[in-house]
């Protein structure tokens, strides 16, 4: 009778710690951003929604960082690296914000292996295209790590138009009430839009579409494409990944994610907002959404090639 209910206590331990993955994450959840893009400054951005998380909700967070062997200095234009990811064993969600990376096959391999754990997902804009192989097996993540994970690949967006708002964001409509959207209000980003939907191209299967965005300047209306490439397309949304293993994993996705955007409270919003509901917190999201103040001054550096901040080191 003793070993009866030391059988099913334990069988009932197992279940209670599988529940941090299954549904509900453990209560100070363990974040790891994955950045590595040289055009938008995820290594500053994913750096200021990690303080935020830590600062007002005691999470524990990492950044994975390029990294440059030859110096050790965070370079997101060296492409081949990015340090730190075998924090991804023991992490509660996996922020990816990275772009058109080659990485070695046993880093992709740590990412991949994260995809098919069942655990909880979020990302950023480009990483529709997160890496870039030339040939072999790799390449068939080129698109499918974007699409098949997140939702959609690397298609085209509107058009850069200078350092100005160049998508207007609104709350799709019967949206209002999700989880994300708490708090969340109609902003204007800096972001060119992405296309993802519509033409010749259909977003994979999604569980919700909580925002779009219309181009407020189009290349593609410029040209006189805009039956391919609509001025309105989906922004953000939430959808279900189920992996080889079978296991299911809770994914949030936007294609904002230029770091002006980060100005705007009400993105700050949706992305933490995000990362609650992916490891099952939406119950914890107050009416008007999380807490997510930054310390003053805002300072991120501007978009473009060749524009982060050179010689820094990553923290310890």
């Amino acid at each position: 009778m003793i070993l009866a209910n030391w059988k099913l206590w334990l069988l009932t331990a197992v279940c209670v710690t599988g529940l941090g993955h299954l549904g509900q994450a453990a209560d100070k959840p363990y974040v790891v951003f994955v950045t590595g893009d040289e055009e938008y400054r995820s290594e500053e951005s994913m750096p200021m929604l990690a303080e935020i998380l830590e600062r007002n909700y005691g999470w524990k967070t990492k950044v994975c960082y390029a990294v440059d062997p030859a110096d050790g200095t965070i370079n997101p234009s060296y492409k081949e690296n990015i340090a730190g990811l075998e924090a991804l064993k023991e992490a509660d969600l996996m922020v990816v914000y990275t772009r058109f990376r080659k990485l070695p096959p046993a880093q992709l391999q740590m990412i991949l292996d994260y995809t098919n754990s069942g655990k909880p997902m979020a990302g950023f804009r480009t990483t529709t295209h997160a890496v870039l192989y030339d040939d072999g097996p790799l390449a068939k993540w080129n698109d499918g790590l974007g699409r098949d994970v997140f939702g959609q690949k690397w298609i085209t967006h509107h058009g850069h138009h200078g350092d100005q708002h160049l998508t207007d964001v609104e709350l799709i409509a019967g949206q209002e009430s999700h989880p994300v959207l708490r708090g969340v209000k109609p902003f204007k980003a800096y972001s060119w839009l992405y296309h993802v939907d519509g033409g010749n191209h259909k977003l994979s299967p999604v569980d919700a579409l909580l925002l779009k965005g219309t181009s407020l300047i189009s290349s593609h209306q410029m040209a006189g494409k805009l039956e391919e490439f609509p001025l309105v397309q989906p922004v953000a949304w939430t959808r279900t990944y189920t992996g080889e293993t079978g296991k299911s994993s809770r994914v949030f996705f936007t294609t904002l994610g230029e770091p002006w955007d980060f100005e705007s409270e009400s993105m700050r919003r949706l992305a933490i907002n995000g990362f609650f509901w992916a490891v099952g917190k939406e119950g914890e999201i107050p009416a008007d959404g999380t807490k997510v103040d930054v310390k003053e001054p805002f300072e991120i550096s501007k978009s473009g090639f060749g524009t982060h901040v050179p010689g820094k080191m990553p923290p310890k």
